[in-house]
């Protein structure tokens, strides 16, 4: 596997290869964990952000290396969060983590801010200044996903 940033968003077959685990298994893991939401391109590609990737490792360890069923683990992001499962895999405290956590979310959406720019998806037959009004929304649109995230956990 090419060496990428730690920042890099992952296809399927990179995942895989990094948690240990067949594609499938993270296709049905989207199934059961709602939470698990990585970016899909044309044709259905998956890229999981560096948060997606995270949070899928602190799934494994839960359901591999501590036991848990799949409801256990449900059951441990409905009433703990995400960011309660990567501590977890991490065998940190959240508080200790939480930096972590929250430049790998910084990173995801800065690459979706940047296609945003570049006109990727939708925006592609915008004029620039659209372009750049759009992308002011996304940002504020992501720094609300990340409030609502953060009172869901408390």
């Amino acid at each position: 596997m090419v060496d990428k940033s730690p920042d890099a968003f992952r296809t399927i077959s990179e995942a895989a290869e990094e948690l240990d685990l067949p594609q499938h298994v993270l296709r049905f893991w989207e199934t059961r964990f709602s939470t698990i939401k990585p970016l899909k391109r044309g044709g259905g590609r998956r890229y999981y952000r560096p948060d997606d990737v995270m949070l899928l490792k602190g799934i494994r360890h839960l359901l591999y290396d501590k036991g848990f069923t799949i409801k256990g683990v449900q059951k441990i992001l409905k009433d703990q969060g995400p960011r309660y499962v990567v501590s977890m895999a991490e065998g940190k405290p959240l508080e200790e983590i939480l930096p972590e956590i929250e430049s790998a979310q910084n990173a995801s959406d800065a690459a979706v801010i940047e296609d945003a720019k570049l006109g990727v998806g939708a925006a592609g037959g915008l004029d620039q200044d659209a372009r750049d009004k759009l992308s002011d929304v996304l940002k504020d649109l992501l720094e609300c996903k990340r409030m609502l995230e953060r009172a869901r956990e408390t």
